[in-house]
């Protein structure tokens, strides 16, 4: 099935993206004795009180799933999911290093895990990674078997793949700036 970005933006829009703005609860993470919170120690380091870190806004998210459907994305070698996933983050302004699917899974510095993810989250099981487009109707957009599109997260073949995790990207946790902090874990 080749992509269609009239038939994905009908598919968005019976999906109705009003529910997209409802509010999510963030959880955190729990630090191990390997990982520091690098925001929070970019700002010790630089002598300025911590700050927490910010996530995507439902706009950001909106934005990241109007990236997914330029048709831009969609050309040239056909890209696993997680090539996909980099590409459109890159491409609604939201730069990280890349990252594999297992990677994601694991969690980066560069993603927040979330229990209730909103538009523009990443969807991710070990060796698979989406953009999630729509919470309320828990669909989806990644590279599958019969192409790029959507489907849902709770459909029985993505259920059998194992757990899910969701993650929203941060800001401001990307190149230069984590870069600067790679050496500075606690051992």
């Amino acid at each position: 099935m080749r992509f269609n970005a009239k038939r994905a933006m009908a598919a968005l829009a019976i999906c109705g993206l009003t529910p997209l703005l409802s509010s999510s609860q963030q959880v955190r993470k729990p630090e191990t004795p390997r990982t520091i919170n690098r925001t929070a120690n970019a700002n010790v380091c630089a002598g300025n009180a911590p700050v927490a870190p910010r996530t995507l806004t439902p706009d950001d998210g909106l934005a990241v799933i109007a990236a997914a459907l330029d048709s831009s994305i969609h050309r040239g070698a056909k890209r696993d999911c997680s090539h996909i996933v980099h590409a459109v983050y890159d491409r609604a302004g939201f730069h990280y290093p890349y990252a594999s699917s297992s990677d994601l899974y694991a969690g980066t510095h560069e993603f927040q895990r979330m229990t209730h993810p909103q538009a523009g989250d990443l969807v991710v099981w070990r060796g698979h990674v989406g953009i999630v487009v729509n919470p309320a109707q828990h669909v989806f957009f990644s590279a599958l078997h019969s192409g790029l599109g959507t489907d849902t997260y709770d459909a029985a073949y993505w259920r059998d793949r194992g757990q899910v995790r969701f993650y929203r990207y941060i800001k401001g946790i990307s190149g230069n700036t984590r870069d600067r902090f790679v050496s500075t874990r606690i051992k």
